[in-house]
């Protein structure tokens, strides 16, 4: 490690330069960017925005700004349209990375330049527009812009086998999308459409009505001999 980036974890007060975490430490990655998602949305001071990407370039602020004031989460950091670790050429809406500290989780070392969690970010519904299709959360018609046919077909996080997305709830509630993505899912299955099945469908973990968040994962097989992937799904009624 060189000295500066051995000074920049003392002054972060992280746990040091070499830092062991288990597997499941994800989860709990997952969980700490949910409870920040309830008071990012309701700042007064935030600007308002509607479009995806001005979104999550509050969001990124935001959690670079909570984990900065938080022990034992301040050697991370939060990064926009970051390019994917395999596929160069695409980018990825958020990711999460170490800042001044080496990170082992299950035998892979992780450093400010790879990835913890890639994140992708939509918005539901879908804004209307050509060639956009309502359900792009999950698959397009039109293009490879569906958010979680990118990772099934592994255009996106092909070095990763856990990935997480944010859903802005612009209308609607998350119970009505819920059922939504059940019933697109059932319809790619009937078409048939190729490496789709009823197991795609999402499994609901948690859901707070007061905050208006909710929690939900799906499993999905991958081409190219990829191993299946685990999404963690964040919603938020915006």
């Amino acid at each position: 490690m060189l000295a500066d980036e051995n000074e920049a974890s003392v002054q972060a007060g992280t746990l040091g330069t070499n830092i062991h975490l288990p597997g499941e430490w994800l989860s709990s990655l997952v969980g700490y960017i949910a409870a920040a998602l309830p008071g990012w949305r309701d700042d007064p001071k935030r600007p308002a925005q509607t479009n995806e990407t001005g979104l999550t370039s509050e969001l990124c602020a935001r959690l670079n700004s909570v984990s900065h004031h938080s022990p034992g989460w301040d050697f991370l950091q939060f990064r926009r349209e970051e390019p994917d670790d395999v596929r160069a050429g695409r980018s990825i809406d958020l990711v999460v990375a170490p800042s001044g500290a080496l990170i082992w989780i299950a035998g892979r070392e992780y450093s400010e330049y790879r990835t913890l969690l890639p994140i992708e970010c939509k918005r539901l519904p879908t804004p209307n527009g050509k060639d956009r299709d309502e359900r792009e959360y999950m698959f397009s018609q039109f293009s490879s812009t569906g958010g979680i046919q990118r990772f099934k077909a592994g255009n996106h996080a092909a070095a990763h086998i856990r990935a997480a997305m944010i859903g802005y709830v612009q209308a609607r509630d998350i119970p009505f999308w819920r059922t939504q993505l059940d019933t697109w899912i059932e319809g790619l299955v009937a078409t048939p459409v190729q490496g789709w099945s009823s197991d795609d469908k999402l499994v609901l973990a948690t859901h707070h009505s007061a905050t208006r968040i909710a929690s939900l994962q799906s499993t999905h097989e991958r081409d190219a001999g990829l191993e299946p992937i685990l999404i963690d799904h964040l919603w938020i009624e915006m």
